[in-house]
């Protein structure tokens, strides 16, 4: 590995928190230095967030004695721009319309800086510092609180003709079931913290069960939940088998849900799997929960800011 390292700034944008990342790479390893985070309803609009973001990394860099850095990195829901470098009114951040981000970003730091969907960010984090390293064809779900997909194909991030690749979220996959992404029997809608929720009404009428709930009683033993998290479990089998058959990944890396409750979804989404993708495909392709945990939006950011490396 060699000595040379650099300092990179990074800015995860999220409707609930938004956090400024300060991040030190040397070779093919990324440490995270130090954080701020702060509610994004405290700065709602987005010429005070960014400000705030500004004044946070300067104590950051302050604190840590930087004088160098090679980016700023900008992680951010969709719709966007990345492109050149402006957010396009994304639904969980009402008021940000057409914000020139990575311009004032550039002007406040002196250094380049670059956007990217919060997805296709996540996606480049794991594939170069975690569960996909290595790889040159691989996908990331996110499957959280929604459900997106970033792309890796022959080595490099794929975003499509203007950038709306990865959302297999608003694929149906049932003619009839709970809503996500605006859709009833969509990908997202069976395979997302909100789907769970859905599907644990039906279950448990009035008990207001989210996924973390859901799991503990499945956990437990409560065969209702169990059956629950099968049929999760059947519908995200059915949702990979067209990723599989249509990309022919080596590698398929699901974050959030499915890294803590795997073990719950698994055993149905390998049998469907093995009755639906094309036994080649299938056989060419591993399904590993991500590696990065909780720290994957540090990651993420600080994976897209432009780097000398």
């Amino acid at each position: 590995m060699t000595d040379a390292q650099e300092f990179l700034l990074g800015f995860d944008v999220g409707g609930t928190k938004c956090a400024a990342v300060l991040g030190r790479r040397q070779g093919e390893k990324l440490t995270v230095v130090d954080k701020r985070v702060f509610p994004t309803a405290e700065q709602p609009e987005p010429e005070r967030c960014i400000a705030r973001y500004v004044g946070e990394m300067r104590e950051l860099i302050a604190r840590h004695g930087v004088a160098e850095y090679s980016g700023v990195g900008v992680s951010c829901g969709g719709p966007l721009d990345a492109e050149r470098g402006i957010v396009l009114s994304p639904p969980n951040l009402p008021g940000w319309d057409e914000v020139h981000v990575t311009e004032m970003l550039s002007r406040e730091f002196g250094c380049p800086a670059r956007l990217c969907n919060d997805a296709d960010a996540c996606a480049v984090a794991e594939w170069r510092f975690g569960a996909g390293r290595g790889c040159r064809n691989m996908i990331f779900l996110t499957f959280g609180t929604g459900l997106g997909a970033g792309l890796i194909l022959n080595g490099e991030l794929y975003q499509g003709a203007n950038g709306m690749a990865g959302e297999c979220g608003h694929i149906r996959i049932a003619p009839d079931g709970p809503v996500g992404y605006g859709k009833r029997g969509s990908f997202e809608g069976f395979c997302s913290g909100g789907g769970l929720r859905q599907l644990a009404e039906l279950a448990f009428p009035g008990r207001g069960m989210d996924a973390a709930a859901l799991a503990r009683a499945a956990d437990a033993g409560d065969a209702k939940a169990r059956e629950v998290y099968r049929e999760c479990g059947r519908r995200l089998g059915t949702g990979l088998a067209v990723l599989i058959d249509l990309l022919n990944p080596e590698r398929i890396v699901i974050g959030s849900i499915f890294a803590r409750s795997g073990h719950l979804l698994i055993p149905a989404m390998r049998e469907t799997l093995e009755r639906e993708a094309l036994p080649r495909s299938l056989a060419a392709c591993r399904i590993v929960p991500a590696e990065l945990g909780d720290a994957i939006g540090d990651f993420a950011c600080l994976s897209v800011a432009p780097s000398r490396f």
